[in-house]
């Protein structure tokens, strides 16, 4: 079934052309990934097709009952609840119900106290009916639900009781992601989901787009997370929209065949074209009546050709290697004993590591579990708990953080480069500021007037271009879109120097590193590969520990941890005996609930006004009993 259709889909602002004729058809089921440099209108998009934004012309279709449930980028609310209290008020409509339960239990117990009551009846059959809807509709378990998709978004159970007011900006998006995947709208739109998320959680969303039962469409340069999540790729390009089959990974390939052939095309158009131009001016040059005819006429059938445009291909960008001028010694970093924290929070203890010259790694681990705090400790931007920082023989190190605090907002890009490079010509600078996507008249933009996008771009230009030998780089690839990111891959896969980076993106880790440094509050561990490798080493390195430590042990251990699995085997086996007993005793509250319920509707009950009370108060009870099983149901579980 057809969820979403756009047919001739035109949008402008002012003079500017953003979308032209764009049409394309979503299935029930699809889970989209639309891609596209920044700036093409990917936003746009979404802002028409969720109402936000009108169009100039062509015809937008939703499903008959179609829910939008819509993203943006950047978000920014206020709210005076808790961060559980702001994603419960999803089920509204549930905590209503409730509430109204409530209320029809206090009526009923009110109604039986009257012998003449002629409502009575009537609202216990309501509240049959409400009470097996609240049920079906999940009513006793939407809070752990909740809870779920919080914990699984990087919030703690600490967490669940922070207000709203003193989240950052990604804190607020990660809760306002959480309450669009609990409403379960129809249709799904996510402007750049993953920003704000740690590798866990983005491993967590990506597992529950998959299995998501609405339809997806969502705006992403996280190609690892377009690879795991998506079957089909929409790109927007020169104000067009293309649909492809499959997921990244297949819209590369497929791109890449279609660019052959449309290259092909033109260039066999191109020869065809210049023969007949060819043709022509020698019969011109013949200078007889016929020839001349014959002219004329080709001239007048080449007119009528429909010109091929030129394929745009790939951007055509300069192979330039960015090299040092001065190559350090084979230790260029060494983290001693290095401790760090804030007041009583320890973000981790006695860390230690080496990195050694020509060396691409990388450093990951939670959010918040100190990765910038330990790049700036080792900038001297921080002064660690304990412990010390030691850099290398001729080791000059440069270093890009988030913000790009570096740059001169009055300066052009051009003038930016220039400044801290005047050795080089004017061709060398044009070659290396086209190798990162600024071409033309853009190099005279101003530093102010760029996106965060194109001022990575410059910060990152002028830090290869620094001479450094040892480069930090806090989320390089954060704001760029595809093709910047493959420049910037490009560029550090060549780099002989050496590169310490912190990064989510997995798709630039498994392009670029060769050693992943995980950080937790134990400390660090070292895999000497990229992320796959990583991936996959960290499941054999788990099992061998453990085979290892069983080979390791004495009897005394044996022993010891015989009656620790015995232990627990007994627990388990005891808890298992006491779910059973919460779900049996559940079960039997569940059917007295209803015999009270079927007694208070007998006439010989709510026509006794003492007898009804005591009916309604037995009922009461049974329901505070009903919801105290339930809550050490889900404890046990």
């Amino acid at each position: 079934m057809i969820v979403l259709s756009c047919n001739n889909l035109n949008k402008s602002f002012g003079i500017d052309s953003i979308l032209e004729n764009v049409s394309f058809t979503v299935n029930e089921g699809d889970k989209v990934g639309i891609i596209g440099v920044n700036g093409t209108g990917k936003t746009t998009l979404f802002k028409v097709i969720s109402g936000i934004y009108g169009y100039d012309s062509g015809d937008i279709y939703t499903s008959k009952d179609c829910e939008i449930g819509y993203l943006e980028q950047n978000t920014n609310f206020h709210s005076n609840n808790t961060i559980f209290e702001e994603v419960l008020e999803v089920f509204k409509d549930l905590i209503d119900m409730e509430s109204y339960l409530r209320n029809l239990e206090i009526k009923i117990a009110e109604e039986s106290a009257n012998p003449n009551s002629s409502q009575l009846e009537k609202i216990m059959n309501e509240y049959s009916h409400k009470l097996e809807e609240f049920s079906e509709l999940n009513g006793y378990g939407y809070k752990s639900e909740a809870k779920g998709v919080l914990k699984g978004l990087g919030f703690s159970d600490e967490d669940m009781d922070k207000p709203i007011s003193i989240l950052s900006g990604g804190e607020k998006t990660r809760v306002l992601l959480g309450k669009l995947l609990l409403k379960k709208p129809t249709l799904l739109l996510l402007d750049e989901p993953t920003n704000h998320l740690d590798s866990d959680a983005i491993e967590w969303l990506e597992i529950f787009l998959k299995q998501y039962r609405g339809t997806v469409i969502l705006i992403s340069h996280d190609r690892y997370f377009l690879d795991q999540v998506v079957n089909r790729v929409f790109e927007i390009h020169n104000k067009k929209l293309k649909s492809y089959n499959g997921n990244y990974s297949d819209f590369v390939k497929l791109s890449a065949v279609e660019k052959e052939i449309e290259k092909k095309k033109f260039e066999d158009q191109q020869k065809e074209i210049k023969k007949q131009e060819e043709s022509i001016e020698r019969l011109k040059a013949y200078g007889r009546e016929k020839h001349l005819k014959r002219a004329r006429s080709k001239e007048k059938a080449l007119s009528k050709v429909d010109v091929l445009d030129k394929p745009d291909g790939d951007r055509k960008r300069a192979r330039i290697e960015f090299n040092p001028s001065v190559t350090s010694g084979n230790d260029v970093l060494q983290v001693r004993d290095v401790s760090m924290g804030y007041g009583e929070r320890i973000l981790f203890k006695d860390l230690n590591l080496d990195i050694y010259r020509g060396e691409k790694v990388a450093l990951i681990g939670a959010n918040g579990i100190g990765k910038s705090t330990l790049f700036k400790i080792i900038m001297n931007e921080l002064q660690p708990l304990s412990g010390n920082i030691k850099f290398g023989t001729n080791v000059n190190v440069s270093y890009f953080h988030q913000e790009q605090k570096t740059l001169n907002l009055d300066n052009t890009i051009i003038d930016e480069i220039w400044e801290n490079n005047t050795h080089l010509t004017q061709t060398a600078l044009r070659s290396m500021l086209g190798a990162f996507l600024f071409e033309n008249e853009e190099v005279f933009k101003k530093i102010s007037t760029l996106s965060g996008g194109e001022r990575a771009r410059v910060a990152i230009l002028k830090l290869i271009l620094s001479n450094a030998n040892f480069l930090l780089l806090d989320e390089p690839t954060n704001h760029l879109d595809i093709d910047s990111k493959e420049v910037l891959e490009e560029a550090l896969s060549g780099y002989t120097g050496t590169i310490f980076t912190i990064s989510h993106d997995r798709y630039f880790l498994n392009t670029v590193v060769d050693k992943v440094l995980v950080l937790d509050k134990d400390g660090i561990c070292e895999y000497l590969g990229n992320y796959d490798y990583y991936i996959e080493k960290k499941k054999q390195v788990y099992e061998m520990s453990l085979i290892e430590e069983k080979e390791e042990k004495t009897k005394t251990q044996i022993k010891d941890e015989k009656r620790k699995e015995r232990e627990q085997r007994e627990a388990q086996k005891k808890n298992r005996h006491k779910i059973q007993q919460i779900e049996t005793e559940i079960q039997e509250t569940e059917i007295k609930i209803e015999e009270l319920d079927m007694l208070l509707c007998q006439e010989e009950i709510y026509s006794n006004p003492d007898k009804a009370k005591d009916v309604s108060q037995e009922k009461i009870s049974f329901e505070d009993k009903l919801s105290s099983l339930y809550e050490q149901w889900e404890e046990l579980m």
